[in-house]
């Protein structure tokens, strides 16, 4: 059977040629990197549309290099005033999410039913049709406000409830997990150091879960304005490996968008990608750039087009990202790690990567200091 790339884009013709140091350069300027953003936190979630959560200085750290202007507990602001939110999402993760836009990953998420599974019925003594009234009583527990696990624990095994999950949330969130995917709930603010889970739909910015064939094109969409120009491979690793959409409706979608013109093909040095038609005539423009960024491990760089993207991450390079190494970024390309020993930043630099760029390094290093709050000293060593 031919491969789901080929399948969606053989009958299409790219509309534009275009390099990948071009490519690069708009998704850069796309994600708020080139130049760094002003914008608020909740316009920083939106544009990559999802953030890794944990840890949580992490999280904070991949918002604030976006931003021109930040302080420290911005993100923990923006969450409690609802500007944001924090749910399990992509591989069963905790990501942040718009609350306007959120809903389209959860519902594909959801779409797996993993609750349905005979693994499921057989681990916590649930069947399908006992899930609406345990939906019910958790939404009935939480109307009074934000639970901790231990309290949502009591609530949901109280008389005449389930009892037999009485051990489900030892060491574990698993259970919990289909309950912010269906939008029932979402991360409330800590309390005593631990985490809380509140309803979702008190959030007046929560729009809900959209039906399906309304998520899938809108995930899409979301995808490739921030991830653009991506192949079909790319959208399926966002969609179907990271939340279990499926294949074949990823393909669909697809196939759909490319028919009614909301997406379109555009060759890559060769290799053909997609984009919102919308996109054509900005990307067109987009020059190559030299910038030079300074990225948490896991950042949503990488992770968006994945860690096996050889334009991204040099594959002899890939261990080091996998496992969680701050990214230095030059011209899109991860150039180099970095690492805070006392009052020295440690650049190991590639190199691959060619000459080490001094001054756009030393000035990254300042703005990074900046947003840490300590003083820090660039040193560069062979990576």
């Amino acid at each position: 059977m031919p491969s789901l790339h080929r399948r969606v884009a053989s009958a299409y013709r790219a509309a534009m040629s275009l390099t990948w140091a071009q490519a690069l350069a708009w998704r850069m300027r796309r994600q708020l990197l080139d130049p760094v953003g002003a914008a608020p936190v909740a316009a920083v979630v939106d544009r990559l549309a999802a953030v890794p959560a944990f840890p949580d200085h992490s999280a904070e750290l991949a918002v604030r290099l976006r931003r021109a202007g930040s302080r420290p507990g911005d993100v923990a602001r923006a969450l409690a005033a609802g500007e944001i939110i924090k749910s399990y999402a992509f591989r069963g993760a905790t990501h942040l999410l718009t609350p306007e836009d959120g809903g389209a990953f959860l519902a594909l998420r959801a779409a797996g039913r993993m609750w349905e599974l005979p693994s499921w019925q057989s681990h916590y003594g649930l069947s399908p049709a006992d899930w609406p009234r345990l939906r019910q009583t958790v939404r009935a527990a939480l109307a009074v406000g934000p639970l901790t696990r231990d309290e949502l624990r009591a609530a949901m095994t109280a008389p005449r409830g389930f009892g037999q999950l009485a051990s489900a949330f030892d060491g574990s969130d698993t259970l919990l997990k289909p309950l912010t995917w269906l939008g029932d709930m979402s991360f409330g603010p800590p309390r005593g150091g631990q985490a809380t889970f509140q309803l979702l739909d008190t959030n007046p910015r929560w729009a809900g879960l959209p039906d399906l064939d309304t998520a899938g094109p809108r995930a899409i969409a979301l995808y490739l304005r921030s991830y653009g120009p991506a192949t079909a491979r790319h959208v399926q690793y966002w969609l179907g490996e990271g939340l279990g959409a499926g294949r074949r409706r990823i393909a669909s979608w697809l196939a759909d968008g490319l028919a009614t013109d909301l997406l379109a093909e555009v060759d890559v040095a060769g290799e053909s990608a997609l984009v919102l038609r919308a996109d054509l005539e900005d990307l067109a423009a987009a020059t190559p750039t030299d910038a030079l960024r300074l990225l948490p491990g896991h950042d949503q760089w990488v992770l968006g087009p994945g860690t096996a993207d050889p334009h991204v991450v040099p594959p002899a390079r890939r261990r080091a990202v996998t496992n969680k190494a701050n990214l230095v970024i030059a011209a899109g390309v991860v150039s180099g790690t970095w690492r805070v020993v006392g009052a020295d930043l440690v650049i190991a630099w590639f190199a691959e990567a060619g000459p080490v760029p001094d001054q756009r390094l030393t000035a990254e290093a300042e703005r990074l200091a900046d947003i840490l709050g300590k003083p820090l000293r660039p040193r560069v060593e062979a990576g």
